[in-house]
């Protein structure tokens, strides 16, 4: 079983790698070098990015929508696939229009493996009995961030065009897909023992207020992630650096999940949150306050050491309180992420074009992460307020 265990946790950090790491986290690589090569403007690189995170919307609808898991297990097949196709399909033309096509499709791939695969994995997780956290899976997106970026710089050595980095990023998605093609637990052949679970769901309240505080912490994720390479690579005395810029967010984000797991079960799931957004906030705003080079470094490292903690945490509360179906929360929970996705990248490329830097869109995205923060607070207070209740109900049955 333990053998088991470690080949499902592998086949999902693949399918991160292939449907997140290549078909989302390689476009804010390879921005920069499209724009100088390809005729790609500031607001351009925005509008591809909000066509990816409409796919990735779509594809978290998508998903939500299926209730049978072998057409999900199917799903996460075809979106490897795809995955693929539409890293080989970007080289073959300049038209926005087609890029924005392929976008879309790419962001409703990385539904496959955010959503599909962490459902998959969480059930199979839960039916043997296993402790349902998504930490190990989620490192997979750190991981995916250091590799394609360690790829796009040897290709950089190598004076490839953006062409043939896309092509050399195809060729890697093949290579990972592989194992995520064939180890991914299948929901009816995974020889898992019949477990009887029982869900917990939250109440309206709290499930209104994590999606706000969700929403906010979507915003303050993508504007970084979209354009941290650009903004490094447009400070002057920072030129060359963006790419080990993305790879030192992949260092940090590799062991987030796992680090910010063990703080939850101390100190409890939304305290946890409530830190990770804080320490999230101060790096997306260091640049716009200090573009020197530590400051830089330290800025990338708080937020890659937050940034996937926050959608761990959160998909993992989906198992709790939805083991029988985890998908269910997790889908509410990702829509509300998603359109902050969407709506997040158009502004700040227009603000950028404007201000000739990226300073006002990062100020905007810290102040959202930070009213995230608020709404935390008062999840907080709504969670304090439930188990006291609670208590008082516990004192008096057993007083009766």
């Amino acid at each position: 079983m333990e053998l088991t265990r470690a080949r499902v946790y592998f086949a999902g950090i693949c399918s991160v790698i292939v449907t997140v790491g290549v078909a989302r986290f390689a476009y804010s690589l390879l921005l920069p070098i499209m724009q100088e090569h390809a005729g790609l403007t500031e607001s351009g690189g925005g509008w591809l990015a909000t066509t990816n995170f409409m796919g990735y919307m779509f594809g978290v609808f998508l998903a939500a929508s299926i209730h049978n898991l072998n057409y999900k297990y199917n799903f996460h097949r075809a979106y490897l696939i795809l995955s693929i196709v539409t890293s080989i399909a970007m080289v073959m033309t300049t038209d926005m229009f087609a890029w924005a096509i392929l976008r879309f499709l790419a962001g409703v791939c990385a539904s496959g493996g955010f959503i599909i695969a962490s459902g998959l994995i969480l059930k199979w997780l839960v039916r043997n009995n296993y402790r349902a956290e998504l930490g190990i899976h989620f490192a997979g997106a750190g991981l995916s961030i250091v590799i394609t970026s360690l790829l796009v710089e040897v290709m950089l050595i190598m004076s490839a065009d953006w062409q043939q980095q896309w092509l050399a990023l195809a060729v890697m998605a093949v290579i990972f897909a592989i194992p995520a093609w064939l180890w991914m637990p299948h929901p009816s052949r995974n020889g898992q023992v019949s477990i009887t679970a029982k869900d917990n769901p939250p109440s309206k309240a709290f499930t209104l207020l994590m999606m706000l505080a969700y929403f906010c912490s979507g915003y303050g994720y993508v504007v970084s992630s979209t354009f941290i390479v650009d903004i490094v690579e447009g400070v002057e005395s920072l030129q060359g650096q963006g790419g080990f810029a993305f790879l030192l967010i992949g260092l940090a984000a590799t062991p987030a999940p796992l680090i910010w797991d063990l703080i939850a079960r101390r100190i409890g799931y939304v305290k946890a949150l409530i830190a990770a957004y804080i320490l999230m906030a101060i790096g997306i705003i260091l640049p716009a306050l200090n573009n020197s080079l530590p400051a830089v470094i330290l800025s990338v490292l708080l937020f890659g050491g937050t940034f996937i903690a926050c959608v761990s945490l959160v998909l993992t509360m989906a198992g709790k309180f939805y083991p029988s179906n985890p998908a269910k929360f997790m889908g509410t929970m990702t829509l509300a992420y998603g359109a902050a996705q969407i709506i997040g990248p158009v502004p700040t490329g227009y603000l950028a074009e404007a201000y000739g830097n990226y300073d006002i869109g990062l100020y905007v995205s810290a102040a959202m992460v930070m009213v995230g923060v608020l709404f935390l607070f008062a999840l907080l207070s709504l969670e304090r307020k439930v188990l006291k209740t609670n208590a008082v109900k516990n004192k008096r049955s057993l007083i009766l």
